[in-house]
């Protein structure tokens, strides 16, 4: 495997696969459980690949899938670039700080068919032995608002 890029030193804590449950609530859908993996990986460029995806917790059906790219800025600005088969992309900006990564939308695009989504935050932060991940966004003409959150352990 390829030397981690020192530019990408400060998210050294999210890499690896890890799997969990988390809770989802939204003012235009039902609560719902589910069962997340998510990846992150890479190949010794200035990088982090993402993978993620969700299931139903009782049913495991597919619920959600997203990838996409951390790239540091060696300051410890982070931007992200994600996807979604549901026709919407996010570029997002923040910063890591500890084994804590907070990012914001700069932008949010959808294809014709994608439902509206003009907003999201996500953050992800190390507890322990657990990763934990939550998102918010603003949707379907809503204000920024929390949306899932998730507890995950690092599988071996």
């Amino acid at each position: 495997m390829a030397e981690l890029h020192p530019v990408c030193a400060p998210l050294a804590f999210l890499l690896g696969t890890w799997r969990g449950a988390g809770a989802g609530v939204y003012p235009s859908i039902e609560d719902f459980w589910y069962t997340e993996e998510v990846s992150f990986t890479h190949v010794g460029k200035p990088f982090v690949a993402y993978v993620q995806k969700t299931k139903d917790a009782g049913t495991g059906l597919p619920l959600h899938a997203e990838a996409g790219y951390l790239r540091p800025q060696g300051d410890g600005r982070v931007e992200m670039v994600l996807v979604q088969p549901s026709g919407i992309a996010e570029l997002l900006e923040g910063a890591v700080e500890g084994c804590n990564l907070k990012l914001a939308s700069t932008a949010v695009l959808g294809t014709a068919s994608a439902k509206p989504v003009t907003a999201t935050e996500r953050r992800f932060w190390a507890d322990g032995e657990a990763l934990c991940s939550s998102v918010a966004m603003a949707a379907m003409g809503m204000e920024l608002q929390h949306h899932v959150v998730s507890e995950m352990h690092r599988l071996p």
